[in-house]
């Protein structure tokens, strides 16, 4: 799917330094399309005249464009605000953070994702159950397979993480490792390569249904079974040290 595409040059000509550029979306979830487009997001570094003067801060950068027929969205934070999306239970952060799809990295990415275990709480679970209820209505009115599986998807990250502590986003690496992941969730993987927008053609609206309530319930036991903390503690003080350490210009080399 992406293997033809030179990614390595999407993030070369941003305006302040990229720490690190990974691929996110359904290309990381296991289940991209033929015409899937590709999520690349990652973090840059803003100088400090650009943080202490009058103008505005790009604190958040945003780029879409083809390349070779396929839409490209590239996303990046500055390195505080993305450090604070960490520490606000935010578990999409931390799946661009922790992604093995590497664009860029740099020795601050390694620092980062060194430091993310000890951001991860009971209330991560909060994230993916919100996200999973929007993506179920949204199958609802729309009927399409993406839908469907972003709803899967965020439910067993989520149960996955609440017992294993561990930010594991990839569909078919979840449908082995957490046991109540319904069988048929390899057949609409197969089925959803081969249109990003396809319809959930055959499927039983019951049996989906009463599947997603279970795993709602299997979400809800694993977070109250968690052994993971309920706040974070130490992780702010490691966190500010580095955003001070990297916008002062030490440890940015790649």
């Amino acid at each position: 799917m992406i293997e033809h595409l030179d990614l390595s040059s999407a993030v070369a000509d941003q305006p302040d330094p990229v720490l690190f550029a990974t691929v996110s979306g359904a290309h990381l979830y296991g289940f991209p399309s033929r015409d899937s487009d590709v999520d690349l997001r990652g973090a840059h570094l803003l100088p400090v005249d650009a943080l202490i003067g009058l103008r505005d801060a790009e604190e958040t950068r945003s780029r879409m464009w083809l390349r070779g027929g396929v839409e490209m969205d590239l996303v990046t934070h500055d390195l505080r605000k993305f450090v604070r999306l960490m520490l606000r239970r935010n578990g999409y952060v931390l799946e661009q953070l922790l992604s093995p799809l590497v664009v860029r990295t740099s020795g601050l990415h390694a620092e980062l994702a060194a430091l993310a275990p000890d951001v991860v709480t009971t209330h991560h679970a909060h994230h993916y159950r919100g996200f999973a209820c929007t993506q179920w209505r949204l199958f609802e009115k729309n009927g399409e397979l993406k839908s469907l599986l972003y709803t899967f998807r965020a439910l067993l990250t989520g149960i996955h993480l609440m017992r294993s502590g561990e930010v594991v986003a990839h569909l078919p690496t979840l449908c082995e490792t957490v046991g109540e992941a319904p069988a048929y969730l390899r057949e609409l993987i197969a089925a959803k390569a081969e249109a990003e927008h396809g319809p959930a053609d055959g499927t039983d609206r019951e049996r989906l249904r009463a599947d997603v309530e279970a795993l709602h319930a299997a979400l809800d036991a694993a977070q109250a079974a968690s052994a993971l903390p309920g706040a974070v503690t130490g992780a702010h003080d490691a966190l500010h040290d580095l955003v001070v350490r990297a916008r002062l210009g030490q440890g940015v080399q790649g």
